[in-house]
C-alpha cells in the first residue's frame, strides 16, 4: 500500500515540478496524472499495492463535493437572481456539446468510397 501511495505522490511531484517551470497554464496533479497514466500504458500492467490506494482513494471522492455543496449554499442569492441566465447557459452548453459531438463522430465514421 505505501509502494502505491509513493507511485502517486512521485507522479504528483514531478507533474508540479513540469507546472511550475515548463506548462504553467495547466495544474501539476493533472499533469501527474496524465503522466500516471501514459506510465501505467507503457508499463502494460497495475500494481496491486496502487490498485488499493487507487480504491481507497475512490471510496471518498464524494468529500471533494462538500466544498463546492457549501460555496452553492453560500452564494444562492445571486444564483437565484441569475437563475435564467444560467439555466440558459446550461442548457445551450449542453446542446452545443451533443451537436458538436455527433458531427465529430458522423465525420469520422463516414464510410469509404468504392471507386469500383
Amino acid at each position: 500500500m505505501i509502494a502505491g501511495l509513493v507511485q502517486i505522490l512521485l507522479f504528483q511531484g514531478l507533474g508540479e515540478l513540469i507546472s511550475k517551470f515548463v506548462l504553467t497554464t495547466l495544474p501539476g496533479p493533472v499533469i501527474g496524472l496524465v503522466l500516471l497514466l501514459a506510465w501505467l500504458m507503457l508499463r502494460g500492467k497495475l500494481d496491486p499495492s496502487l490498485a488499493l490506494v487507487a480504491d481507497g482513494f475512490s471510496q471518498y471522492l464524494g468529500l471533494l463535493f462538500v466544498p463546492a455543496a457549501v460555496g452553492v449554499v453560500l452564494f444562492l442569492p445571486q444564483l437565484k437572481e441569475h437563475a435564467g441566465a444560467l439555466i440558459s447557459a446550461l442548457v445551450i452548453s449542453v446542446v452545443l456539446t451533443i451537436a458538436t459531438s455527433a458531427i465529430i463522430l458522423k465525420l469520422m465514421h463516414r464510410e469509404p468510397k468504392n471507386d469500383a
